[in-house]
């Protein structure tokens, strides 16, 4: 069972709203040409719900499958969804493994972890607050972060680390962590800030930051399941059809920018990314590194 309310720990405000309904407002013309001018949106980060309510606010012939592994997103999005009655089917699934049952005029991917996830010590995402090394998207199905490193060899974990977390020193956090393997988030991240000089432990980034990221990347297989997505969702559209993805560090751009640029399916929709405002970024700090690129099908 988890320990904290649902719904009520999922309040949030969706990264780069505006951005997205700019994009998503050919939407409307292409709902138009629908036979019943009604199309389905495939939300395959639901979350609580944010964007989703947006664009279905936005365009009243739009219908949302909304797609989420974490059972907490699931019950804060119902509910915020729920004034958009049946407009709205809500799905218990990795977007990876996902077959949607007919055409998709969008699909939309934001692939951050949620200031609700990050800000529960209990999910294990936070290295600002002590709690379980746990970090997985679905709390119920597969190996924690704590459980990886004591399973993985130093080599193996340091890899990881600078693999998924671009960490300049992931030997030396690997062999911290394999000599006093941790017990929590908080030890954890003292145990990675360690092996920072003093003055690099008190930079604006946390040094723990990069390690914690490489271990929520891996525990989730977050890479692979953003592969798989770019592969199918082309295929989901109708001609026209638009595909749109947030992504929050290059490891994420760059497969998006790929996959954008060189599949024969899609026309790139934004040739650069588009980014947070001076003005989201300080009323939320973590849109600063979101970028927003959009496809759209041939």
């Amino acid at each position: 069972m988890l320990g904290f309310p649902l719904a009520e720990v999922f309040t949030h405000v969706p990264v780069l709203a505006q951005p997205v309904l700019n994009s998503f407002a050919e939407l409307g013309p292409l709902l138009a040409q629908q036979p019943d001018r009604s199309g389905v949106l495939v939300d395959c980060t639901l979350g609580g719900g944010g964007h989703s309510a947006l664009l279905l606010e936005a365009h009243p012939g739009l219908r949302v499958v909304g797609l989420d592994q974490d059972p907490s997103a699931r019950a804060a999005a119902a509910e915020r969804l729920a004034p958009f009655g049946d407009r709205v089917r809500i799905v218990a699934a990795n977007f990876a493994g996902f077959v949607p049952s007919e055409p998709a005029v969008a699909v939309l991917a934001d692939l951050g972890v949620s200031s609700p996830q990050l800000d529960v010590a209990e999910r294990g995402f936070s290295f600002r607050l002590a709690g379980p090394l746990d970090m997985r998207m679905n709390p119920e199905v597969g190996e924690s972060a704590g459980a990886l490193i004591e399973r993985l060899e130093e080599a193996e974990l340091a890899d990881l680390i600078y693999a998924y977390g671009e960490e300049r020193l992931s030997r030396r956090i690997a062999r911290r962590l394999k000599e006093q393997v941790p017990q929590d988030t908080a030890e954890l991240a003292y145990l990675v800030a360690g092996c920072y000089p003093p003055k690099a432990r008190r930079g604006r980034i946390h040094p723990a930051t990069r390690t914690f990221q490489a271990l929520r990347i891996a525990v989730n297989n977050e890479l692979g399941v953003l592969d798989q997505l770019l592969q199918v969702a082309p295929d989901w559209l109708v001609p026209g059809g638009l595909v749109g993805v947030i992504s929050f560090h290059s490891l994420e751009d760059r497969r998006v920018k790929t996959a954008f640029s060189s599949d024969e399916r899609l026309q790139r929709v934004t040739r650069k990314p588009e980014t947070a405002t001076e003005e989201e970024q300080s009323s939320n700090p973590r849109s600063r590194s979101a970028k927003w690129r959009v496809a759209r099908r041939r």
